[in-house]
């Protein structure tokens, strides 16, 4: 036992006092929250483009349709045939023409309406279009009908459903592709985890394998002493540094309390404002709207969360550097390992993705329980379900206790597995094992 706590501290401090280890821990939160404010900067400058259209409407209809927009305005040509339009607009730079042609009635207009460009159009803008068009062809046929713009108006007005639960709290739209997309974050930073410190173990036993310390090393310490020390801490270093970010994050959210003026008393208590929305009164401004969704995350089980993204964590990490470490033991370089590693990761990829679609769809459907249960995706698709709860409207108690007594019971046999192909391979030099001679080696 003391060896392997000896074992344990040596891979934890060769972790946490390594530069780029310490430098990562404390500059990863910065750039993520930079790499997010960037993105949406870019997004914001380039949805900032102006864009000039220019109109040669030579129908009887149309004439006060398109209306300019902050980022699209329009410039109507008169009096000028369609080439002249055409080179006026390459001239000027402009985005593009939209040419209507003169016809007897709205419905042939539209039809034989065209919009000239340089290149191909933007998607959202002939979608502008496109939609300019078809509210102008509807209210035409509505008045055909005999219908006034006044009753039409009333009719096309869209109709939002007050949705609440049964004690009276307002449901938000998107709330749960929310709550999905927070518990796929720590389904991610999981993947992301074993496969970084997974690597960290692989890498460590490749290294010692051959540079030949691993031979000096067995000789007073067993092999699956030194696997699991190797594991242990390597894990307790990756928790460190999570935990660092954790706080990190803390840190970071106050800021965005403060920057967006979120009133941190509200959040406390979300069921006063949900409940003046209960009877169709909805918020009044953009503030309010941000309040409201600030009120649901706000009653996410933040606690139970990363409590449970811990447990995932530490098995998951265990069942995975387990099979990590076997690999690194059955190879002598890195360039070997390529042919193991996919399968690995596979399962993990399979997780993420089937997790997103299945969850966001149907968090307590077949797939997405089955993938939660099963032991090699449940670490990242029982996380994407936890956040909404557990127990009545969320994840049943007995399916979280099963996913944890299975992961259990796999870590225990992918351990014992693990720790007979290490065995064996750490003295195993010069030669790349195939798969049949791993299975071989389970006899040993």
């Amino acid at each position: 036992m003391n060896k392997l706590l000896l074992i344990i501290k040596r891979e934890y401090l060769a972790k946490v006092r390594n530069k780029s280890f310490v430098i990562m821990t404390f500059l990863s939160p910065i750039l993520m929250v930079g790499m997010v404010v960037l993105i949406a900067y870019l997004t914001k400058v380039n949805d900032n483009e102006e864009r000039v259209i220019t109109i040669l409407n030579e129908s009887d209809y149309f004439s006060n349709d398109f209306l300019s927009t902050d980022n699209l305005s329009y410039v109507n040509f008169k009096d000028i045939n369609l080439q002249a339009a055409k080179d006026s607009t390459a001239s000027l730079g402009f985005y593009g023409l939209l040419h209507i042609p003169k016809n007897s009635d709205l419905e042939t207009a539209a039809q034989d309406a065209v919009f000239y460009s340089k290149d191909s159009p933007s998607t959202s803008v002939l979608e502008i279009l496109e939609d300019t068009f078809q509210d102008r062809l509807r209210l035409g046929r509505i008045q055909d009908l005999g219908v006034s713009v006044a009753a039409f108006e009333a009719m096309d007005k869209r109709y939002e459903i007050n949705a609440t639960t049964f004690s009276g709290e307002q449901n938000l739209k998107g709330i749960n592709e929310l709550k999905a997309i927070i518990g796929g974050g720590f389904g991610y930073l999981i993947m992301m985890f074993i496969i970084i410190y997974g690597g960290f173990v692989m890498r460590s036993v490749i290294e010692e394998k051959t540079s030949r310390i691993i031979e000096v090393i067995i000789s007073s310490v067993k092999p699956f002493q030194l696997m699991l020390g190797k594991i242990i801490g390597t894990s307790l270093a990756g928790i460190t540094q999570f935990a660092i970010w954790i706080v990190s994050a803390i840190l970071l959210l106050s800021v965005v309390i403060l920057i967006f003026g979120i009133e941190p008393a509200a959040l406390s208590n979300g069921s006063g404002m949900g409940s003046e929305a209960v009877g169709g009164i909805s918020p009044s401004s953009a503030n309010e709207t941000m309040q409201l969704y600030a009120n649901e995350l706000f009653q996410i089980p933040w606690a139970m969360l990363i409590s449970f993204f811990l447990v995932y964590f530490i098995l998951g990490y265990l069942i995975y550097s387990s099979i990590y470490a076997a690999i690194g033991a059955a190879v002598d370089n890195e360039t070997d390992t390529q042919q193991f590693i996919f399968p690995i990761i596979l399962p993990l990829m399979l997780g993420i993705y089937v997790g997103f679609f299945s969850v966001f769809n149907n968090p307590h459907g077949p797939i997405a329980v089955a993938f939660s249960l099963f032991p090699l995706t449940s670490p990242i698709v029982m996380l994407m379900r936890l956040p909404g709860g557990l127990g009545e409207g969320g994840v049943p108690i007995w399916q979280l206790i099963t996913s944890i007594a299975l992961l259990i019971v796999t870590f225990i046999g992918i351990v014992w597995l693990a720790a007979k192909i290490y065995r064996v391979g750490i003295l195993m030099y010069g030669k790349k094992p195939s798969y049949r001679e791993l299975f071989k080696w389970l006899k040993y």
